[in-house]
């Protein structure tokens, strides 16, 4: 027999206090994922990797993660958005451990395989939760909620910058995950039930399909944005400071200024996001914000010196902040848990396929040119996102 979530109504008091515990679990996933981006090189020089085998790696954390995507709608559905939070949030924070611990390339492919199969969960699990506070709430969250989870990116890089060279890998993790579980073992149990609409809705079509939702057309076109957006997102997180230290020759804990100020400027965007979707609509939030990130990356690119590469990835943040919290507030809407989970797995293909094709095409041309990648899906965001609207409001 299927166990469902509670369907009980939650008020107003318990959303709020939800939405606030949610602020803080966007952050702590932040917070390790960025711990993880700032000791790539790192972890790189210490297992004395090429860039095509740190891409190898970097792919199995994008498996990891397409993989628990493409069943967690159904777990969603089958004990509700809350329970999958909070053992997605734990297993998360204690798999940092793992690829920092890893002595060898194989067994950093396995760690960052289950990195990124406990991330998938948690995202797409602490999204649906967002977007049932949203619903209950009856005003947008979504892009703030985002916004926290950069702030705690920005918390994590800059806690890597202040850590890097002065304490080892593993210890500098180890602080990250015993600061993290604390703050999640405070706030977890204060999230909130889906909506009795939701959960039978998603359980009917999660028995009928086996990999979750029907790819319809606005689901694909959602997916499509984006896979694209995630695509240069995930270029910028994952080879932002491998940038600075390799083709700027930045030294020390100061090549994770570019990645600093990607992750700055998308917090800031995303704090004011849902101010800017409510007076320029998601459409132009999205294809103006790719816009941006175009022209940031092809200043960072072209213009190779730390300060004026510093801004372009300070551009390309604030462009990218609010194209993911709108794919995903769009499918939540629509289609609940199965929507974000059908959603989330196509669009983390950007993160499965960018950040490794990116190490590979920097084998044979460089980084910089490599990067182009990202600078070309921003431009395709641009370009495809019109008509993609057009269809979806239909």
């Amino acid at each position: 027999m299927t166990t469902t979530a509670a369907h009980t109504t939650p008020t107003q008091p318990r959303a709020e206090a939800a939405r606030r515990a949610l602020n803080t679990i966007f952050m702590v996933n932040g917070a390790v994922f960025a711990t993880w981006a700032v000791n790539i090189p790192g972890v790189r020089d210490g297992l004395d990797l090429t860039p095509a085998q740190i891409g190898v790696a970097l792919l199995a954390s994008g498996i990891g993660a397409v993989t628990s995507m493409s069943l967690v709608g159904r777990w969603i559905a089958r004990w509700g958005s809350a329970p999958v939070t909070r053992v997605a949030t734990v297993l998360f924070l204690l798999s940092l451990l793992l690829p920092v611990l890893a002595p060898s390339l194989l067994t950093l492919i396995a760690a960052l395989a289950i990195l990124g199969a406990t991330n998938g969960v948690m995202d797409v699990a602490m999204n649906a939760q967002g977007v049932t506070v949203e619903r209950t709430l009856g005003r947008p969250i979504m892009s703030r909620l985002h916004a926290y989870f950069s702030l705690g990116s920005l918390l994590g890089a800059g806690a890597g910058s202040l850590l890097i060279g002065r304490v080892s890998i593993p210890l500098h993790a180890g602080l990250i995950v015993a600061a993290t579980l604390l703050l999640a073992a405070v706030t977890l149990r204060l999230l909130i039930p889906d909506p009795a609409g939701d959960t039978p809705q998603d359980d009917t079509q999660t028995t009928s399909t086996p990999a979750g939702p029907v790819l319809t057309l606005p689901v694909l076109l959602l997916g499509l944005l984006c896979f694209l957006g995630m695509l240069a997102e995930g270029a910028n997180y994952d080879w932002a400071a491998l940038y600075f230290r390799d083709v700027l020759t930045v030294p020390g804990g100061a090549a994770g200024l570019g990645y600093a100020a990607f992750v700055a400027t998308m917090t800031l965007g995303r704090w004011f996001g849902d101010l800017g979707r409510a007076r320029l609509g998601d459409e132009q939030i999205v294809r103006i914000g790719s816009l941006v990130t175009a022209v940031g990356l092809a200043v960072a690119l072209l213009w190779r010196d730390p300060v004026p590469a510093t801004l372009g990835f300070a551009l390309s943040g604030l462009g990218l902040s609010n194209v993911v919290p709108v794919m995903y507030g769009t499918a939540g809407h629509a289609l609940a848990g199965r929507g974000i989970a059908a959603v989330a797995a196509i669009g983390y293909g950007g993160f499965l396929l960018g950040p490794p094709a990116i190490g590979f095409v920097a084998d044979h041309v460089g980084l910089a040119w490599a990067l182009g990648i990202a600078l070309g899906s921003a431009a395709l965001i641009t370009l495809l996102g019109g008509r993609a609207f057009a269809l979806i409001r239909r």
